[in-house]
Order: structure tokens, then sequence, then C-alpha cells
């Protein structure tokens, strides 16, 4: 009997899992100071949580965990294996139209988390979740995007119009 109340529990703990409202944030853009090339696309690097690869006797090795794309109505538009190789821990670099997408990803300390980006001609997108990123020293908080629990995840979109000196 004691073994059945303990699986009740812990199927009701997966389902209310399943149930958990992703964490969003507000839209994360290229970086302003950053390189730009002359593709017609842009480029997406999400730095998902890591988790930890096994095979037989080798030592573990860590990778990005997979995410996805979304367009603005909600139409998948790539899952990504977020992995260069097979040992790499380098995220994939993802060429992307110019335009908005919504990321869904796992997080480090997060179950999971929704991310617009603004994808632009010929800049990189970089999305921070896994709890590693060294932004450059000087930089203003007000210049990034952060998760709730105040940890970074990338540049904020630079709002255009009245008073913002773009062109």
């Amino acid at each position: 009997m004691k073994g059945i109340c303990c699986l009740l529990v812990a199927g009701q703990g997966f389902l209310l899992a399943g149930c958990v409202t992703p964490v969003a944030v507000t839209p994360v853009g290229p970086n302003p100071h950053g390189p730009e090339n002359t593709s017609a696309k842009g480029e997406l690097v999400v730095f998902s949580r890591l988790h930890g690869c096994t095979e037989g006797d080798n030592p573990t090795w860590y990778q990005h965990s997979d995410y996805s794309i979304y367009n603005l109505q909600g139409k998948l538009v790539k899952h990504v294996g977020n992995a260069i190789g097979r040992y790499e821990q380098a995220p994939l670099e993802v060429a992307l139209q110019p335009g908005n997408y919504l990321v869904r990803s796992r997080a480090n300390d997060y179950l999971r988390v929704e991310v617009p980006v603004l994808i632009e001609r010929g800049r990189t997108t970089s999305v921070h979740l896994d709890g590693d990123w060294k932004y450059p020293a000087g930089t203003r908080m007000r210049e990034l995007v952060s998760l709730p629990d105040g940890n970074p995840v990338g540049w904020r979109v630079k709002v255009q119009g009245a008073g913002s000196g773009s062109s």
C-alpha cells in the first residue's frame, strides 16, 4: 500500500510539473556593440541549460539542451539539437531570416522559459540561459534582459523612435 501511495504522489508531481507556466522575459536582441557582417540572414545562439551526457565508461561531458524556435503565430520554425558535435559543449549557431521569434528552452533553475528574440540582418543574437554569461564590464543593467532571479540572459532590444537617437 505504501508503494502505491508513493507512486500516486509522484504521478501527481509529474502532472503538476507539466502544467507549470513557463517563465517569460522581455525581448532579447543582438549586442548593440557587436560586430556586423554582410549576410542577408541573422544568427541565433542559445546557451541553454547544460546537461550531462554519459556513454559507457567514458567520463561525463556536458552539452546545451535542445530548444525550439517559433514564429509569432506560434508555428514551430525549427527544433534545435543544440550541439555542434558529439563531445562539444559549444551551442549551435542557427541562421534565421530577420524578424521576431520566440525561443522555448530550459534554463538554469527554471523548468522552461520563453524568450522573445529579435534577429537582425548580419547580426548575432545570443541568449544566455545556462547561468554562466559574463557580460562586458561597465554594462548598465538597463541594457540587459534578466530572468526573475536577476540572472541576465541577453541584450535588451533597443526601442526605435522618439528620443532614442536611432535612425
